[in-house]
């Protein structure tokens, strides 16, 4: 049984319509129901590591764990950082069924890519969703990577592939754990399906959230090891390192 909603049924499609700003209610001439005002206002995320997109001071540099320790992806493709209010709109798509916010970040992400794409981003051959555990999917009723995932699908014109990553293990909540705690967590969690075919491919990881980039690197490891030439990974937002502002 699928737990994942049809998205043409539940889901308006926003770009469609016109109406007013999810934000602050007002008119918008966007082609999205977000107005200029709010979507300057959005915690943008500028100066950032070249490789997994930690926030940093200053532009064009690498954090210190992908000099040390390079992950198994090629790099992070982000707009926003954790902040207000991507922050909260995440939460009300992930955790209160809010499908029409989490089709209009699809949306917005896929504006971003777009723009990384005419700026000589190499595109990739597929988006493969970040999976989610049998019982957890049960209980939420639905994957938020894979409903973003196949948004973006569309908007992008780029296969989405649901069935490529599987995640056979339950494994504890990520964000209830420490970094160190996160690696140990998803150890072996992760699997191909049977008929997984990546060797030479370049692959898109799609993921609402990046916080250590535990999950990401663990995927992609698993993907290198099977061949693939390239992993990168897609998100709506990137969270600062621990403590910082």
């Amino acid at each position: 049984m699928r737990c994942q909603p049809p998205l043409n049924k539940l889901v308006y499609i926003c770009t469609k319509n016109n109406q007013g700003c999810l934000l602050c209610d007002e008119h918008t001439d966007n082609p999205y129901p977000l107005c200029v005002p709010c979507e300057a206002e959005l915690p943008w995320l500028h100066d950032r590591c070249q490789v997994c997109a930690l926030p940093l001071p200053l532009p064009g540099l690498t954090c210190g764990q992908c000099s040390k320790r390079p992950p198994a992806f090629e790099l992070v493709e982000v707009p926003w950082h954790y902040g207000f209010p991507i922050d909260a709109l995440i939460t009300r798509f992930k955790h209160n069924s809010r499908w029409p916010i989490g089709r209009l970040l699809a949306e917005l992400l896929g504006h971003w890519l777009e723009h990384r794409f005419d700026e000589g981003l190499p595109r990739p051959q597929r988006l493969l969703p970040v999976p989610m555990a049998s019982k957890r999917l049960r209980q939420r009723g639905f994957n938020q990577a894979a409903m973003l995932a196949n948004w973006l699908s569309a908007s992008l014109k780029l296969p989405c592939d649901e069935r490529l990553l599987l995640r056979p293990r339950e494994t504890l909540a990520q964000q209830e754990l420490d970094a160190r705690s996160r690696k140990r967590n998803l150890r072996n969690a992760f699997a191909l399906a049977d008929d997984a075919q990546v060797k030479g491919q370049h692959l898109a990881l799609v993921d609402d959230v990046l916080t250590t980039g535990a999950t990401a690197h663990a995927l992609a490891r698993l993907l290198m090891e099977a061949g693939a030439r390239r992993v990168d990974v897609y998100c709506l937002a990137r969270t600062p390192k621990p403590g910082s502002a």
